[in-house]
């Protein structure tokens, strides 16, 4: 079954319960511009570094 577990079902469960169905979109668009600043962070290109001549 699309490789989950019971144990991938149950977190599933729960996290649907805590945020309900309407507001897990917004946390997901949320979770996946953090992993993008997380990513642009750790390669050091920051928009508010500016080079200096």
């Amino acid at each position: 079954m699309l490789g989950l577990s019971a144990g991938h079902l149950l977190i599933l469960t729960v996290v649907v319960l805590l945020f309900g169905h309407r507001r897990l979109p917004e946390l997901g668009h949320a979770l996946g511009k953090g992993a993008g600043a997380f990513k642009k962070g750790l390669e050091g290109k920051d928009s508010t570094d500016t080079e200096s001549p």
